[in-house]
């Protein structure tokens, strides 16, 4: 067996049943779970309309870099959503089975494991690019984000030494768990510093649809490249998906998009790798990017519920609403993991403990404090949860 597989620890959904075993929650209560990412809101009915028209299409083998249809559509919907004067589906665009999949691939695929190879990464941080790197042969490069950093990457310390060595970069934006945004100022430093040393950006924004004015949207990354006048997005790919923008975590579609010259090898990596999407998800994808009615509706019910929940669960613990994305990234006055267990035991709602979603560097784990609240049920489970949420941070505030 591969000896690095020893290297990864146990996802924290895995952690999280471990905590919460054996725990007895009122039978009164219904069990309300906000600790996991997937959206719950209504699939639009057109997307399940193309799904089913295109099912004949199973009987074909499909392409690893799909049908031009799709690469148009997602193309033209990323010119679109970030300014771009034009995105080429040829060579710029490229379907994959979702973005988790993908964020993990890439690094299979730009890593060179016969280097002493760092891979950088926020901390806490989505777990796939953790995987993703120690299964690549590198090692992971962590950079706490807090509070007191205002909840950024603070590239500045890593040391030119470690940068040398550096050769992907995750980043995140808007951020899991903490909804923050990149600046241009950011993007405009980790651009310097990727010509500088060589390295390859990959950047998530599964959240990028997830915002709360429909006149700020998040800053993408191929918009700040654009924007700097980098318009052949040079040592950079960004990841996008439906899964929250359209509310289809089970069709598994999403695509990357940047260096063309990247994505050729990427797509070399993909062919052996075997992961085409299949014809009928292709169709449906389609007709998700080509619509932005459903999205503006999607971002209306996320804006109603954290309007009216955040001030509930902030009269309790420190929190706000974030500049995007679903979650609630909340202190807790009780170490994180007992907090989540009791509230669980005494309440039966589920929220994720921050701890769990980073790693403890030089003494700190930037999570550790901190519960993720995905605001992604119904507005009346949501008010529920938060209601209890209040009520039992309240009366544990008191007891103490």
């Amino acid at each position: 067996m591969n000896p690095d597989l020893r290297r990864l620890q146990p996802y924290p959904f895995e952690r999280l049943r471990e905590l919460l075993a054996g725990a007895a929650p009122p039978a009164n209560l219904p069990h309300i779970n906000l600790s996991i990412g997937e959206p719950k809101h209504a699939t639009p009915s057109f997307v399940f309309d193309a799904l089913t028209k295109a099912l004949p299409g199973l009987a074909q083998y499909p392409s690893t870099v799909g049908v031009p249809e799709l690469r148009e559509a997602i193309a033209e919907w990323l010119a679109r959503r970030f300014a771009l004067p034009a995105v080429d589906p040829a060579t710029q665009v490229l379907p994959v089975n979702g973005s988790r999949e993908a964020l993990f691939a890439f690094a299979q695929a730009v890593v060179d494991r016969t280097r002493d190879a760092l891979v950088i990464a926020p901390n806490p941080f989505y777990q796939i690019y953790e995987g993703a790197a120690l299964l690549a042969g590198a090692q992971p490069l962590y950079l706490p984000t807090t509070p007191e950093n205002g909840f950024r990457m603070a590239f500045e310390r890593v040391k030119p030494d470690q940068w040398r060595r550096v050769q992907l970069v995750y980043v995140c934006s808007p951020a899991n768990p903490t909804g923050r945004v990149m600046t241009l100022d950011e993007w405009r430093t980790l651009f310097e510093l990727a010509d500088r040393y060589g390295f390859v950006i990959a950047s998530d924004e599964c959240y990028s649809e997830i915002y709360f004015d429909e006149a700020r949207p998040p800053l993408g990354g191929l918009q700040a490249a654009q924007l700097l006048g980098r318009s052949d997005f040079a040592r950079l790919v960004t990841f996008g998906s439906l899964s929250k923008r359209s509310n289809v975590p089970g069709l598994r579609s999403g695509f990357v998009a940047g260096d063309a010259a990247v994505l050729k090898k990427f797509l070399l990596y993909r062919t052996y790798h075997g992961n085409a999407m299949s014809p009928p998800v292709q169709a449906a994808s389609v007709a998700a990017w080509k619509d932005e009615a459903h999205v503006r509706e999607n971002r209306k019910l996320y804006a109603t519920k954290f309007a009216q929940a955040t001030p509930i669960i902030a009269s309790a613990l420190r929190t706000a609403q974030p500049e995007a994305a679903f979650y609630l990234w909340a202190r807790t006055p009780i170490d994180d993991t007992e907090y989540a267990r009791r509230l669980f035991a005494e309440r039966n709602v589920t929220v994720l403990p921050g701890s769990f979603l980073a790693r403890t560097r030089d003494g700190l784990n930037p999570g550790a404090g901190f519960v993720r609240i995905a605001l992604v049920a119904g507005l009346d489970e949501v008010l529920d949860a938060a209601r209890r949420i209040a009520e039992f941070t309240q009366a544990l505030t008191r007891s103490r």
